[in-house]
């Protein structure tokens, strides 16, 4: 028997259709109509809790890209208290952030910076040999300047003038010439502004002018890790690249993480060696779990969460107390675009003052600095004699038993 016919398109018959068809009915109370450009054959909407925890105390740079090469620079220092929406139903997480986030504002507060701001798509050109491919990355290489003026040049329709190419990685493999193009893309993720200039460099400029004429192009080839971890992005980053610090008093470990600094220390040292003995392309101990929290919030690209999540937590004792941190090589955020214009992610995102152009770099800084506190809140139940405090938050908020 041939399936039925799917309405696809988003018009309100079409999405009444779909429902119909399901047994649905209306699948929430909320009006549609603002979802329809989100994404394609809309039936419904999905509702999340949504807590505000905080506030988190930090001290964060302003930064600003210098032209023409697309250098980072930090243009000032200020300090903010700011409370973080937490999408999600995780029982637990959001008490044990709030934990973490007060242990911290007792302590002083977060230092957070951005390092680097590229994204990056990974292309391939196979050509018919070895020596035609290592031939083809040495001009790629060279040409760069010239590609990017070509960009600039350029009247095409489907080009985004956003995106800009500031550098280029190539890695030769049998007859394969990988390209990892490199580009800023303003308060935008990027994903679409790259992947469209991408192609059009890689057809218009590769394939007509390069001094072999490679067999295929294609967009992405995997040697960078789009959506997923990769050692590349862990050591390279790719999209912003941003570390949170602090200093964690004895007396803030004692009374409000209830352990001991020499317990959390004890923990870092097994922690880290099971990180390597597992061969995890990450050493921290659950960023997921806050990243997806605010991602789900502020309308984030959630596939996103898989490269963003990439941590590598430190911890060290000082004078005064612990020092901890966390970098996160390749946070995926935007500020604009995509799920950011959405009705309730456009609020929260206005709470944290995070709405709108020249608020990326903020943004960035505060997922980092909200990754630290539940990374240090948890890490306290883990320390605890038998991890009891740990066993105990999962069996007491761990939901429906």
């Amino acid at each position: 028997m041939e399936p039925p016919k799917w309405p696809r398109k988003n018009d309100a018959e079409s999405i009444a259709g779909r429902q119909e068809a399901l047994g649905l009915g209306a699948v929430t109370g909320i009006d549609l109509e603002p979802f329809v450009r989100a994404q394609e054959m809309l039936t419904g909407a999905a509702v999340i809790p949504v807590s505000v925890v905080g506030p988190i105390q930090l001290e964060l740079g302003e930064y600003e890209l210098r032209e023409p090469d697309g250098e980072l620079a930090e243009t000032g220092r200020s300090q903010d208290s700011v409370f973080v929406p937490l999408a999600h139903t995780e029982g637990g997480l959001s008490a044990s952030l709030h934990r973490g986030a007060r242990a911290v504002a007792e302590s002083g507060g977060f230092r957070t910076y951005v390092l680097a701001d590229r994204i990056t798509r990974a292309s391939c050109f196979v050509c018919s040999s070895a020596g035609e491919a290592i031939a083809l990355a040495g001009w790629i290489e060279a040409e760069l300047p010239a590609m990017r003026e070509w960009l600039q040049q350029q009247d095409d329709p489907s080009l985004s003038k956003f995106a800009r190419l500031r550098e280029v990685k190539t890695h030769v493999v049998g007859p394969m010439c990988h390209v990892l193009w490199r580009w800023t893309t303003g308060d935008a993720v990027g994903a679409n502004m790259m992947t469209r200039n991408s192609y059009v460099l890689n057809m218009g400029y590769v394939m007509e002018r390069a001094p072999v004429t490679p067999e295929r192009s294609i967009l992405e080839a995997n040697m960078g890790g789009d959506k997923k971890p990769s050692f590349e992005y862990f050591q390279r980053g790719h999209g912003k690249s941003v570390l949170a610090e602090a200093t964690l008093t004895e007396d803030a470990v004692r009374r409000v993480l209830r352990t001991k600094l020499d317990d959390l220390q004890e923990l870092a040292w097994a922690g880290t060696h099971g990180a390597v003995a597992s061969g995890m392309q990450s050493v921290a101990f659950t960023p997921a779990s806050a990243i997806a929290a605010v991602f789900a919030a502020t309308g984030q690209d959630l596939g996103m969460v898989g490269t963003s999540s990439m941590a590598h937590g430190a911890a060290r004792r000082v004078e005064g107390g612990l020092q901890v941190s966390i970098r996160l090589p390749g946070l995926e955020v935007a500020t604009i675009g995509g799920g950011t214009t959405l009705p309730y992610a456009r609020q929260w995102l206005e709470l944290i003052g995070c709405a709108g152009a020249g608020k990326v770099y903020r943004f960035a800084q505060l997922v980092a600095a909200t990754t630290l506190a539940l990374e240090i809140s948890a890490s306290a139940a883990m320390a605890t004699a038998g991890s009891a405090e740990f066993f105990r938050a999962h069996h007491e908020r761990g939901g429906l038993r």
